[in-house]
């Protein structure tokens, strides 16, 4: 697709903005993934090869991505690469036609995309600026920021109008409340363009340029002066501003402007960036979130040696976690007199960092979400525009720290009375509705399950959410009426969903995987007996010739009675020997013992190479795991390495007592967080004969603070929970066998962790370990060749120790 800037198109070539725009949405989607099946009865298992399996999408297949609805409520647009296809196109389908066919930019513009999960409004990169748009409130205008540039796009008549042509990129574009006018963001400033007169408006005097101070007046000149005033009083009285003006005669115009005085600039120092402006619905005030950068932060540099100039070069990565880099800061400035309040969160001197304001439907009351810097609450504030102080309607407390499900998906009922939220208050994520007088509050949903999204029907009656009732494993769609309080299940596919409400709520399209079936497109009417249509098939020959079989999953009980799930491997023929493979995944906070398509696709096929080897592979949802609740999350405050790690323990004691696996022949691996926690477990266990450490953390008071802090607190203030979750301080006790890969362009996990190590490793006099190094590899390896040469050393490394 060209991208070829748009800025100076005459009026005829400017219909191609909106087409452009929505492929460029494609371009963003999350992640690519791919299907399988069975193979026919009869015939002989074929063996899964490294060179295969680690070459990812090459070998899987590349599913569907980024459906989106359009306008009518019919179409759906997603981008696809069929097994055959080269590269990946647009194709549109629907209910009534199922089959997916490609679509023309031309054709697209005739139907627009209608937009996210806000319905109005969208932002992806594109070209050199990036391009966000928004519906107007009936969906018959549609304003386009591209190029830096603003469009307005008119779907009745099919004609796109070009607002502004500036070398200065606009940005944070949007509808006033009264649809009658656009506002943006210029350079550090907000202006608002009307649209039936053409009139600018500027809203903010954000300066960087700071104005001189007046000259204080010498000893002698301030005699001079106070001579003057004595001598001359009626001058003085009369001022000085008349003079070198023409004898003092007024303007031959009348006034044209209204403007009788400038507003009062605010300076924007060089640790300051604007990164969000908008005005009240009345105009008469901007909210404006600045991020404030620490001048004494230090980044992490990462040097690169493979590059294409030939000498080595830096990247400029994170800070460590003892350092905070910077902090947000909500003001309010008085578009007439440029007067900034910043907003009063009634906390004294804690450092309360603004997450985003909602505006009601009415345009009379505004909605605050904001997050302590320590992590501990979370507030939803009503705020006073006018005056800058807020009310607590609600406050989310935990005393390890408030995680991303704790006070979020907060939109305004239609009344601008009511509001509802999802909260992990009571221990799991629920939906609630509270009055914003704060006289009424009630939960919608309640259990041992999670709702993780949700959204108001357009009529206000019903609230659309997805949660894990039936299953930890599975995410489903329902209903809940408001009135009755009703709540309907929408869909029945077992596995992982991912759910594209249409605009007009008739049909629902599925992003739907399971444990052996990458990622498929599916459409459904919104009806609980309606049957799911698949629309794609995305996996290749090669994927599907091989009988993926179906991994268990099985729950155990660690030593403090929870429940802890896992997703189970076993091998039709075990070795002799009986080997297992405890598999740990990483991130902390993610979820994959559940019935979709594994995040880590290759690891899932590596699992079932090991299991046709004759190993039992077990991949545990450790404490600190997503989709079980608040407390299963934050059982490893300020101790990781702690009941995680036992419960990765307690997993293998699992295999042993129920499936006769050899106590002596049990390895581990996992990338990350998995790989500081096999670490943990090689230097702190004797569970473990062999394990692969990759890309690990080995200290985290050199990991990055956004994650770290959440879990451990601060490094100079909680030395104690860093000393006993960090794998370098336990390297004495490794005794089993140990391989550590890393990429030397890790601007993750920073390859000097694994340095450290090695250099402690080699003090200590330790023998049984080796080190890979990766050089022109990141976080997540890019190459093939990679993937194949650390799984070739991670699958030596337990033939060598685990089956002998």
């Amino acid at each position: 697709m060209s991208r070829k800037a748009i800025g100076r198109l005459k009026a005829k070539n400017l219909l191609l903005i909106l087409p452009l725009l929505f492929l460029a949405l494609f371009f963003l989607a999350r992640p690519d993934r791919a299907a399988a099946s069975s193979p026919r009865a009869g015939e002989e298992r074929p063996r899964l090869a490294l060179e295969k399996i680690m070459a990812g999408q090459d070998f899987i297949g590349q599913p569907p991505s980024g459906p989106v609805w359009a306008v009518d409520g019919k179409t759906l647009y997603f981008r696809w690469k069929r097994p055959e296809d080269k590269s990946a196109e647009i194709y549109a389908v629907s209910l009534a036609n199922p089959v997916p066919v490609k679509i023309t930019r031309e054709k697209i513009l005739e139907n627009p995309p209608a937009g996210g999960a806000s319905r109005l409004r969208g932002f992806f990169g594109f070209g050199r600026f990036g391009t966000s748009w928004q519906w107007d409130r009936d969906r018959k205008r549609l304003l386009v920021n591209q190029n830096g540039d603003i469009f307005l796009y008119d779907l009745a008549a099919r004609k796109t109008e070009q607002l502004t042509a500036t070398d200065q990129a606009e940005s944070s574009l949007g509808f006033t409340h009264d649809q009658k006018k656009v506002y943006f963001q210029s350079g550090d400033n907000l202006f608002v363009l009307g649209l039936a007169d053409r009139s600018l408006r500027q809203l903010t005097s954000f300066t960087r340029e700071k104005q001189p101070e007046p000259p204080k007046p010498t000893e002698i000149q301030k005699w001079y002066e106070d001579q003057q005033r004595t001598l001359f009083k009626d001058i003085f009285r009369m001022g000085f501003e008349g003079f070198g003006r023409g004898g003092g005669a007024g303007d031959l115009l009348p006034a044209l402007s209204k403007v009788t005085a400038r507003r009062k600039p605010f300076l924007l120092t060089e640790n300051q960036r604007l990164m969000m402006a908008e005005p009240s619905p009345d105009e008469k005030y901007v909210l404006f979130m600045i991020m404030e950068s620490a001048t004494a932060a230090r980044n992490t540099i990462v040097p690169n040696y493979v590059t294409r100039s030939g000498y080595t070069e830096t990247i400029n990565s994170h800070t460590k976690a003892a350092e905070n880099p910077q902090h947000t800061r909500l003001g309010i400035v008085n578009s007439e007199n440029g007067e900034v309040r910043w907003v009063d969160y009634g906390q004294g001197e804690r450092q309360i960092n603004p997450r985003q304001w909602l505006w009601s439907p009415d345009g009379k009351k505004c909605l605050l979400v904001a997050q302590s810097e320590d992590r501990k609450d979370a507030w939803l504030f009503l705020l006073d525009v006018a005056g800058g102080k807020t009310t607590v309607l609600e406050n989310v407390h935990d005393e390890a720290w408030v995680g991303s499900l704790g006070l979020t998906n907060i939109f305004w009922w239609p009344d601008s009375r009511q509001i509802s939220f999802i909260s992990e208050q009571n221990g799991y994520a629920h939906l609630y509705r509270l009055t914003v007088d704060g006289q009424e509050k009630k939960a919608l949903t309640e259990g041992r399950y999670e709702v993780t999204q949700a959204e108001l029907s357009r009529d206000g009656r019903k609230i659309y959410f997805v949660s894990s009732e039936v299953h930890p494993g599975e995410r489903h769609y329902y209903s809940l009426d408001l009135r009755t309080g009703q709540k309907t299940r929408l869909t029945s596919l077992t596995g992982l969903n991912e759910f594209y409400l249409s605009p007009d709520e008739s049909a629902v399209a599925i992003i739907h995987s399971y444990s052996t079936r990458p990622p498929e497109l599916y459409l459904q009417g919104l009806r609980p007996a309606a049957q799911p249509k698949q629309i794609t098939l995305s996996t290749t020959e090669d994927f599907r010739a091989y009988p993926w079989p179906e991994p268990e999953v099985v729950t155990f009980k660690a030593r403090d009675g929870v429940e802890i799930y896992a997703r189970l491997f076993r091998p039709d023929n075990p070795h002799p020997h009986r080997p297992a493979v405890v598999f740990i995944h990483g991130a902390g906070y993610l979820q994959n013992a559940h019935k979709g398509w594994s995040t880590y696709e290759r690891e899932f096929m590596f699992h079932n190479l090991l299991r046709d080897s004759g190993y039992f592979v077990l991949d545990v949802d450790y404490r600190g795991s997503s989709g079980y609740g608040r407390d299963f999350r934050t059982g490893i405050y300020r101790h990781m390495g702690g009941k995680d790690l036992e419960d990765v323990v307690d997993g293998a004691r699992f295999l042993v007592e129920n499936y006769q696996v050899n106590p002596g022949a049990i390895g581990c691996y996992g990338g990350s967080y998995g790989g500081f926690l096999t670490l943990m477990a090689m230097f702190t266990t004797e569970t473990f004969k062999a394990g692969a450490a990759l890309r690990p953390v080995t200290d985290w008071a050199h990991y990055h603070p956004n994650y770290t802090v959440d879990i451990l607190n601060l490094p100079q203030k909680d030395p104690e929970a860093y000393q006993q979750s960090s794998p370098i301080y336990f390297a004495e006790g490794l005794k089993g066998a140990l391989l550590i890969c890393h990429g030397m362009v890790d601007t993750n996990v920073h390859f000097q962790d694994t340095v450290r190590l090695a250099q402690r490793l080699i003090e200590l006099g330790k023998e049984n370990w080796e080190v890979a190094i990766y050089p022109a590899e990141d976080h997540s390896f890019r190459n093939t060749s990679s993937w194949v040469d650390e799984y070739r050393r991670i699958l030596k490394l337990f033939e060598s120790h685990l089956k002998k």
